[in-house]
């Protein structure tokens, strides 16, 4: 099924660690492997803002 394209704003907020076209995206963004995109989805939980700042460390 389709994502909802009613929810726009508030859903843009969070990253789906299930889905694996979200994470592949994640990642590429990022410049890490699916692997830690996973790792860090999981510990942050889906929140994007708090899973950017972390991959951002995770490069640098």
């Amino acid at each position: 099924m389709a994502d909802d394209k009613t929810k726009t704003a508030a859903d843009r907020r969070l990253v789906s660690g299930t889905r694996k076209y979200e994470l592949d995206y994640f990642a590429r963004k990022h410049g890490i492997t699916a692997v830690d995109a996973r790792r860090i989805i999981k510990q942050h939980g889906n929140d994007r803002d708090a899973a950017d700042k972390a991959s951002s460390r995770l490069k640098g």
